[in-house]
């Protein structure tokens, strides 16, 4: 047996700082969106969007990306993407 050093290394631990974990999701934004007016479409899939983040994030503190939201508008206020892919980090 190898003797061990008193008072040795302490094992550093993952620290959500040190390192940026980018997940992928594909939301269903359609369930959210029937029956809701054409000209609220896109806003109640933003705040969809947004509420998905915070519960995968576990913060309240998120932002949609300037990309995702010109994506979601880019076919107009009626016509909303019913299943975007997202991408979480």
């Amino acid at each position: 047996m190898t003797p061990t050093k008193k008072g040795g290394e302490k094992k550093k631990g993952r620290s959500a700082i040190n390192e940026v974990v980018t997940r992928e999701y594909t939301i269903n934004i359609y369930k959210s969106i029937h029956g809701v007016g054409f000209k609220k479409r896109v806003l109640q899939a933003l705040k969809e969007i947004l509420k998905f983040a915070m519960k995968e994030m576990r913060t309240p503190d998120v932002r949609i990306d300037t990309k995702l939201s010109k994506a979601v508008w880019a076919k107009g206020i009626r016509n909303v993407p019913s299943h975007p892919h997202v991408q979480k980090s």
